[in-house]
């Protein structure tokens, strides 16, 4: 069954003043249909393929792109309108068993914030930065992606894309401003439900 471009859950504009409405356009889609296109294509071939030589080759197209449609359909319902603009729920962490967890590993959600930025905006060239949940260890922990790889040692909770194509339009190559604002936009709620699933043994 071919993948497909799964629609954001709020308008283009409605993340602004943090994120604009051009890079959100051009976010979903351009970059997130290009990674749904060259994925389908990649599985077509790969079912295709007459040898192991050829399906090989074929392995890494399906890890960029298969990697970037997940991080991205991830990406999307990690982010909500401000509620600092009266929009909606982004930036809001309410009281729960997430916000109880962060307090209780990183001290205080501004603590949590500040390690989070400091080693996401820290990545060399592209990537991403994560909020994920160590099934083995039980814990939370701030861990780093390359490329569009998928955050596969751990449940992510909270996916922040550091690419260019998430931020340059508005932020140019100041990362850390990027970083700073989107937190107003970031969807607790949603992340507090991914948390709630992963401590009870959920597959994410």
């Amino acid at each position: 069954m071919a993948h497909s471009l799964p629609p954001l859950p709020y308008p283009y504009n409605a993340l602004e003043p943090h994120i604009n409405e051009q890079i959100m356009t051009l976010h979903h889609q351009k970059h997130h249909q290009a990674y749904v296109t060259a994925l389908n294509a990649a599985e077509t071939n790969y079912v295709k393929a007459a040898t192991p030589k050829e399906r090989i080759a074929l392995q890494a197209a399906i890890r960029f792109n298969g990697g970037g449609h997940i991080n991205h359909s991830l990406f999307w319902t990690n982010l909500a309108p401000p509620a600092s603009q009266g929009k909606g729920n982004g930036g809001v962490l309410r009281e729960g068993k997430l916000k109880a967890a962060i307090d209780a590993t990183f001290g205080s959600l501004d603590a949590f914030k500040k390690e989070f930025n400091a080693t996401t905006a820290a990545i060399q060239g592209s990537g991403w930065g994560w909020l994920g949940y160590n099934p083995k260890a039980k814990t939370l922990e701030i861990v780093t992606t390359a490329n569009q790889d998928p955050l596969l040692s751990h449940v992510p909770i909270i996916g922040v894309d550091i690419w260019e194509h998430a931020f340059y339009l508005q932020y140019l190559n100041v990362k850390v401003e990027y970083l700073n604002a989107i937190w107003n936009v970031i969807n607790f709620d949603e992340a507090e439900s991914r948390f709630v699933a992963a401590t009870e043994g959920s597959k994410l």
